[in-house]
């Protein structure tokens, strides 16, 4: 007999816990940052059984995994955006407005600041960042060049990706300084975004015509 198309979907409940689950550690991870967080701590804020966590997530780089695919995924709707091909200049506009939605979700997530910028020494979440930035570079790249016809860029490279980390490296120095990415540093890590671009892009793209 066959299966129905929705059999191996969560219940609703499971993905109630889940959210819940998530939601708790978030919140530790805002206040006390990964050194907070344990199943226990998290099962006591989510209000259920340390086995009701363990039967979703096996450990707390696990946990955290998953809240690092959540940061990501909102990186990933601020690139899906609607942008006016006709408000940029050139490139570089487009680089700082995508840098700057990028920091106001810095700014309004303690834990997204915690997972990305700060030194907890989890070698699965630092992987796991990495990975999610090979995924919003191909997005960027794509983005960039809905709006601006790119030059070839070298395949051994991911150029918008590897941008992307070198930026996030002097967001994390401020978070590591003062706790909070200051306006300049922020200015500090849009300028390291551009120049390491601009190795590969010319001063001056044309902008395209119309817009699919």
């Amino acid at each position: 007999m066959q299966r129905p198309a929705n059999a191996r979907k969560p219940r609703a409940s499971s993905q109630a816990r889940i959210a819940g689950i998530l939601a708790a550690a978030r919140a530790l991870l805002a206040e006390e940052g990964v050194a907070g967080l344990s199943i226990y701590s998290v099962a006591e804020r989510a209000e259920m059984p340390p086995s009701s966590v363990y039967h979703f997530f096996a450990s707390v780089p696990a946990i955290l995994e998953a809240l690092t695919a959540d940061v990501h995924a909102a990186f990933r709707a601020c690139l899906q955006q609607p942008i006016e091909t006709s408000a940029l200049r050139d490139w570089r506009d487009l680089s700082r407005l995508v840098e700057q939605r990028m920091l106001a979700i810095y700014a309004g997530d303690a834990a997204a600041r915690q997972l990305i910028l700060a030194q907890h020494g989890l070698s699965e979440v630092t992987q796991a960042d990495r990975q999610h930035d090979i995924e919003l570079g191909h997005l960027m790249h794509a983005l960039f060049d809905h709006h601006f016809p790119l030059p070839v860029l070298p395949a051994e490279i991911d150029v918008f990706a590897l941008a992307l980390e070198l930026s996030d490296r002097v967001y994390a120095r401020s978070v590591q300084l003062h706790g909070e990415i200051t306006p300049r540093l922020a200015e500090e890590g849009m300028r390291v975004f551009d120049v390491y671009l601009g190795l590969y892009l010319p001063p001056y793209l044309p902008k395209r015509d119309s817009q699919s």
